[in-house]
């Protein structure tokens, strides 16, 4: 899944948005686990299409994966702009369950509700939603992509911290 920031100034990994006129943006692609921790993020320009960061997204998890058994499968849930051969692709040579949903597909031709796999999209939008409350990530201020990428992954470590410390109290 991937949003974009615009750019007060131009640098590294910007590039023209297909969807806001032209304007100069970045932008980042996120995996986070079942509940909407962060699991690793890249950058790239506004242009570069989803389904090319895909691959690069799922080298950035930066924890260890469980192994995957028969009993317990890792599904990898992904929109309509990753159903396309390289998507495809990159999903097989992993060994995640994947939940790709079709280009194309209408809603009479679903399954019941009973029958298929809740939507799962809105949980990396949420998380998406709690990163871009951090003003310099909403709007790049960095030229570096280095030093904008860090400041993401600042805000990532941030969010597991509350969560972590939620969880705590709870106890």
């Amino acid at each position: 899944m991937a949003v974009w920031a615009k750019p007060v100034s131009e640098g590294k990994k910007t590039g023209r948005n297909p969807t806001d006129r032209g304007k100069s943006g970045t932008k980042k692609s996120l995996a986070v686990e079942a509940a909407g921790g962060p699991l690793g993020v890249v950058i790239a320009g506004a242009n570069v299409p989803d389904v090319q960061l895909l691959e690069e997204t799922l080298e950035a998890i930066v924890v260890d994966r469980p192994e995957v058994t028969s009993e317990q499968p890792q599904h990898l849930c992904l929109d309509k702009g990753y159903d396309q051969p390289l998507g495809r692709a990159v999903v097989a040579q992993t060994e995640y369950t994947p939940h790709i949903r079709p280009i194309g597909e209408k809603e009479q031709d679903l399954p019941t509700k009973d029958q298929r796999h809740p939507a799962r999209r809105w949980v990396v939008e949420r998380t998406f939603a709690w990163l871009q409350k951090c003003r310099g990530i909403l709007i790049r201020y960095d030229k570096k992509a280095e030093n904008y990428l860090g400041l993401i992954q600042l805000a990532c470590a941030l969010l597991w911290f509350r969560r972590l410390d939620r969880l705590c109290v709870l106890r």
